[in-house]
């Protein structure tokens, strides 16, 4: 079993950065793609916004790219997601997920974490 531990969300105004961490623990040997999805406030669904395969191939949805960077320390079995320059429309919560997979995709996430509420407000 993998375990998943985000931090890192907050409230914060326009234009703010936040750093969000994902601690992995458990059978992390049998990683092969980690990423962050996220699910807006009255969304039916989990929209992907980044992921990394264990060949350090990234993964940046269109909706972030130029604003979030995607990012993992192997030593400390962690994963980041560096956001910056923060919009109203970024309010989610925001999970980390992983797979044994080499491709990530939200069918193929074995394991989530709990999830961290960001939210983007004036």
């Amino acid at each position: 079993q993998v375990q998943l531990v985000e931090s890192g969300g907050g409230s914060v105004q326009p234009g703010a950065s936040l750093r969000l961490s994902c601690a992995a623990s458990g059978d992390i040997s049998r990683i092969r793609c980690m990423g962050w999805m996220r699910q807006r406030p009255g969304g039916d669904r989990r929209e992907p916004v980044a992921r990394i395969d264990v060949n350090e191939v990234k993964s940046i949805a269109d909706s972030v790219k130029g604003r979030f960077t995607i990012s993992r320390d192997n030593a400390k079995n962690t994963l980041y997601l560096q956001m910056n320059s923060l919009k109203p429309e970024d309010t989610a919560m925001y999970y980390c997920a992983a797979t044994r997979f080499l491709i990530c995709t939200e069918a193929n996430y074995n394991y989530w974490g709990q999830g961290t509420q960001v939210t983007v407000s004036s």
